[in-house]
């Protein structure tokens, strides 16, 4: 049974995720940090010991999500390979059905939140990175942006602290959500960060979409891309060289094959 679990977590780690400490083989959804931070509960795993052990594990934030059997599909025999097939469906099933309910909640919750929330006017983010609110929010001493749809339909927030530390609701949708500056006109810039978008509208009086992270350029682009589909929609990415496969510029690359964009790599004056 070791064996098996010290596997399973083998997986999750090549899979470049910080594994949880304890790993439970109760087939139920269980949710660690991926990153080592123990507030951060954006991982998941699921693990079935009996049988041929299967399980499954992602990042909710990230939308990855990776299959593992403890047996290669070609050395099992039919019934085997069957019986694998339908245990893989049904922890699907049970994932979709479990990020659904977590997102409702979280939403119904994040509406509520920006609702009773008040306008900001000064944050000293703001001001240290030399921009304005753009219609976001104060909730204490922290700023709130608002994590929208096409439809305009508020699913989670990111909440950025004084210091500038940026943290996401727990449960809440980020997959094509963004928060948006300016009205697209002849052309919509995507980019990650808050004040990323921010500085570019000032700049440039273009409208910008903030995609939050780099895994979700992609998602936010062709959500927009068929919103509107006349509309020149460049990526800005963000030039991560010093971080192993350059997350920054593969995810916008790959943002730009997928919405028909085109590629912009912004630099800006350092700030604090």
């Amino acid at each position: 049974m070791n064996d098996l679990i010290d596997q399973f977590r083998q997986a999750i780690s090549a899979a470049g995720l910080t594994p949880p400490t304890e790993i439970v083989d109760d087939g139920a959804i269980h949710r660690f940090s991926t990153n080592g931070k123990p507030t951060h509960k954006n991982g998941w795993y699921m693990l079935h010991a009996d049988g041929i052990a299967a399980g499954a594990f992602g990042d909710w934030r990230e939308g990855f999500t990776q299959n593992w059997c403890s047996k290669a599909d070609t050395s099992m025999t039919d019934a085997e390979r069957f019986a694998h097939r339908e245990r893989v469906k049904t922890m699907q099933r049970q994932r979709e059905d479990d990020l659904a309910q977590r997102q409702q909640l979280a939403a119904a919750h994040a509406l509520k939140r920006w609702t009773a929330a008040t306008p900001c006017t000064q944050h000293d983010y703001l001001t240290r990175k030399g921009i304005l609110p753009h219609g976001a929010k104060m909730e204490g001493d922290k700023l709130l942006v608002p994590m929208r749809d096409t439809e305009g339909t508020v699913h989670s927030l990111q909440t950025i602290a004084p210091d500038g530390t940026k943290m996401f609701m727990s449960g809440g949708r980020v997959k094509s959500c963004y928060f948006g500056i300016g009205k697209p006109k002849g052309a919509l810039i995507v980019c990650e960060g808050f004040a990323t978008g921010a500085s570019i509208h000032e700049c440039t009086g273009h409208a910008a979409a903030v995609a939050f992270n780099a895994g979700n350029l992609e998602a936010v682009a062709v959500a927009l891309r068929s919103k509107y589909p006349a509309l020149k929609i460049i990526i800005a990415a963000d030039d991560d060289h010093q971080t192993p496969g350059n997350p920054g510029m593969t995810k916008a690359t790959a943002a730009v094959q997928a919405a028909g964009a085109t590629l912009a790599v912004p630099v800006f004056k350092a700030t604090a």
